[in-house]
């Protein structure tokens, strides 16, 4: 053959022919698989109702579980706390904050698992009204009296004026003296901080704040003040003295104050958080137990079993018993732990402090992972008060609650790390992890931008614009390419939507071939 016949074909690159060659992908921010709720390590009257919940409701048991420990801190809190060693002691209020998409049914697990507390909150205010009606009573005539001596004394001739003014005196320093009980509060919503701390200063130093939403964030964040307020909640988490100054009243000193937090929020609320001036310097984000469920939203059984009655009396009777029983206490009770409970924690804490370290797991979370030994004294609390709701404050903590603490305190522990990742990563990981799941489910060898809009949730994706940065990202990493834009042709009308190619491992390889 002539060397004519070859002209041209060696300046031929195989990649004119077979298309750019696709380099290895680099992987995404890793995704860890997240643990289940331990279900199994509640006492039984709790797991079966959360268990119970989730199925009905079709959630996941991650939600109902956190709620599960909130009620329970509602119930204790302010009324317990754990005798580690020495004196290191832990109030049993928590702060636990669940991360859970839109439609996910928050509201409708939160009324289940809550209903019992405000039954009993209920019934506390109906068994305080004689008490607050009898105070109002005495108070109001107390300042009848001292109105009436003070305006005796002013009317007074001079040789009687001194001694009815000091009648008047008296009468009116004891008519300040006497204070009206407020109504029994466990439960508040979105509250200020200003409102909580009242709130505390009336309810004996306990409240609960238990909400479906994130409002809560937006409240420290300073959605009222201008500026972020944390620090009842700070003091509130750690049990440390607060004031609180009222208009018109004296400052009032809450010894030990003891704040519960319960939150459903959805997983953005978890990037504001982390952007809260302070948040993290101050502590507060080491405060809270997070949990990111997976959502089931989409592959949820329509037909599910339901919650029996046998199911929801035995969690009202138990949670409504221990609350009512601890509802009165003023010094709080003291848990102890047996020798055993006792070589379980120790063992628990020298896991902890081994992972603290530079280069250890724990490290990349130390302020948070610096008190999950804390967390689980106070989980192992609650769990045994649960597990003896008739006098577990005469019973120490045994070693198989403490166990049992320790497996939730791990489950915590995972989904810390993955929720620390996230507020400090680019927010288009996220989005870009969600293009590739999409690519991949529907195995989409190629897709133009508007098609690829198409076959997306508007709720993640309200505009086309957004998929810009994940589009890039993945193109960044090798995931996707696009394709060069074909010459305008200078007729007007829209630009044709950019083209992608997909890496060959996205899609399955053709039969046969």
């Amino acid at each position: 053959m002539t060397a004519d016949l070859w002209e041209g074909f060696n300046a031929l690159d195989p990649e004119t022919i077979t298309g750019p060659v696709w380099d290895e992908p680099v992987p995404l921010n890793h995704r860890r698989t997240l643990p289940d709720f331990p279900v199994h390590t509640l006492p039984a009257w709790l797991r079966d109702m959360v268990a119970a919940v989730a199925e009905e409701t079709q959630t996941p048991p991650g939600l109902a579980g956190c709620l599960a420990l909130g009620v329970l801190a509602t119930a204790a809190g302010g009324r317990a706390t754990v005798c580690v060693r020495g004196h290191w002691r832990e109030p049993v209020n928590l702060y636990t904050a669940v991360a859970l998409p839109p439609g996910n049914r928050k509201s409708a697990v939160f009324a289940l698992m809550t209903g019992p507390l405000l039954a009993v909150e209920k019934t506390l205010v109906e068994l305080s009204g004689p008490q607050r009606a009898e105070a109002e009573t005495t108070a109001r005539l107390a300042k009848s009296a001292a109105d009436k001596a003070a305006q005796k004394a002013a009317s007074a001739e001079p040789g009687l004026r001194d001694q009815l003014t000091a009648e008047a005196v008296h009468l009116a320093q004891q008519a300040d003296e006497l204070t009206v009980p407020a109504k029994p509060q466990l439960v508040a919503d979105d509250v200020t901080p200003e409102s909580l701390a009242t709130l505390l200063a009336e309810q004996g130093g306990r409240i609960s704040v238990m909400s479906a939403e994130g409002e809560i964030f937006d409240i420290i964040a300073g959605r009222y003040s201008g500026a972020p307020n944390m620090g009842v909640f700070l003091k509130g988490h750690a049990g440390d003295m607060a004031r609180v100054n009222r208009q018109g009243r004296d400052p009032q000193h809450i010894e030990h104050p003891a704040v519960t937090m319960a939150l459903a929020i959805q997983p953005e609320v978890l990037d504001s958080i982390g952007r809260v001036k302070g948040a993290d310097g101050r502590g507060l984000l080491a405060r809270f137990l997070y949990a990111k469920p997976p959502s089931l939203v989409g592959r949820r059984n329509l037909t599910p079993d339901l919650i029996t009655e046998a199911t929801t009396a035995a969690y009202a009777q138990q949670l409504g018993g221990l609350t009512l029983a601890l509802a009165d206490w003023t010094d709080p009770a003291v848990l102890t732990l047996t020798p055993e409970a006792d070589t379980v924690m120790l063992a628990y804490q020298r896991v902890t402090e081994s992972r603290l370290g530079k280069g250890g797991s724990l490290a990349p979370i130390v302020k948070w992972a610096s008190k999950r030994d804390g967390a689980v004294a106070r989980i192992a609390g609650l769990l045994h008060l649960a597990a003896h709701p008739d006098n577990g404050w005469a019973l120490p903590v045994e070693a198989a609650t403490m166990a049992s603490a320790t497996e939730l305190g791990d489950y915590f522990t995972a989904h810390a790390l993955e929720v620390f990742d996230d507020m400090g990563s680019d927010p288009a990981q996220e989005t870009a992890h969600q293009l590739l799941t999409h690519i991949r489910e529907q195995w989409l060898e190629g897709f133009t931008k508007r098609e690829l809009f198409r076959g997306l949730s508007r709720g993640d994706f309200p505009a086309m614009t957004d998929l810009d940065p994940a589009l890039a990202l993945l193109e960044e990493h090798g995931w996707v390419r696009q394709q060069p834009l074909p010459p305008r042709t200078g007729r007007g009308g829209r630009p044709p939507s950019p083209r992608y190619d997909t890496h060959p491992t996205l899609t399955p390889p053709i039969v046969g071939a």
